[in-house]
């Protein structure tokens, strides 16, 4: 099977563009779930193309405020909307949207596809989701997926900086909220409260430190430890304090930090060593968790 269009190079097409940062993800068995950017100050006025119907779904992130948003399904006209920057919008895949592009855009477009909805109400033993609830073309505000779209833009825009682990995070979370929000999930059985067994923190913990560049995959994780991703993702949680990909952060600063009193290593040579993309990536990311760039740690320690 192909990639779907309804992300990457191809869903950028549609809109007229050459390419779009894109990141993609497997967190949920065989079913691919990604997010793209979209952006165009002088777009190609027209209809956006047509995308290849399959059952899944787009949740639309406007970043700009876009007025007089048409959208089109099956070849007619369905809505006219004022669509204000951080509104959600949702678009079935299965109905061929296309949308009017005639003034400058910039969304994020997270493309969840039904195998991952399936896969999600199936690790709660749920009845599977049918057609979600919402106002086809109309603006959602979703504090949920306004929150985990801005989280990915540093992301897209610099993917060798970004961990598996915070990438299939926010896009598990998001087709979770899609589920529960507008597809009413509802577990059958009460989702599990508890946290991990002690021999699964630590094996957890172990995976995660022998791989601080976050190259590992929630999925790989999770198998360790035999739990599904979502159980596994909420019981370390609860028995860490932090989501795995957080912890993962904070365990790049605590190991930067014991390496920065030897003055024969470099700012750079230690941002390689506790999984940073590059220096500026390890300044950035230090200063903002500790409040002080790692130059100015050093020189702290020595007073």
């Amino acid at each position: 099977m192909g990639q779907s269009s309804g992300y990457g190079k191809n869903f950028a097409g549609s809109f007229g563009l050459d390419d779009a940062p894109v990141a993609v993800t497997n967190v949920l068995r065989k079913a691919e779930i990604a997010v793209t950017e979209v952006r165009s100050e002088c777009p190609r006025v027209g209809v956006t193309g047509s995308i290849p119907r399959e059952d899944a779904f787009l949740v639309g992130l406007q970043l700009r405020e876009y007025p007089r948003h048409q959208l089109f399904e099956d070849g007619r006209a369905v809505s006219v909307c004022d669509v204000r920057a951080g509104e959600t919008v949702l678009y079935d895949l299965k109905r061929d949207p296309v949308v009017m592009i005639d003034k400058p855009f910039h969304s994020v477009h997270f493309y969840v596809p039904r195998a991952a909805l399936n896969a999600i109400a199936d690790d709660v033993h749920a009845p599977r989701v049918g057609e979600l609830a919402y106002r086809p073309g109309a603006g959602i505000a979703d504090s949920t997926i306004l929150h985990l779209g801005h989280s990915m833009l540093a992301a897209l825009a610099h993917p060798e900086r970004a961990s598996r682990l915070f990438v299939d995070h926010v896009t598990l979370a998001v087709a979770t909220h899609v589920a529960q929000l507008y597809g009413h999930l509802k577990p059958a059985t009460r989702p599990v409260r508890g946290g991990l067994a002690p021999w699964q923190v630590r094996r957890s913990k172990e995976i995660l430190s022998a791989n601080l560049d976050g190259s590992v995959t929630l999925k790989e994780v999770a198998e360790e430890c035999g739990l599904s991703i979502s159980h596994f993702a909420r019981a370390f949680a609860v028995s860490v304090g932090l989501p795995p990909h957080a912890w993962l952060l904070r365990r790049r600063v605590d190991r930067a930090k014991s390496m920065l009193p030897d003055e024969n290593l470099s700012l750079s040579d230690i941002a390689l060593a506790c999984g940073f993309a590059d220096q500026s990536h390890f300044t950035r990311t230090f200063s903002r968790e500790v409040g002080k760039s790692p130059g100015m740690w050093r020189r702290s320690m020595k007073d």
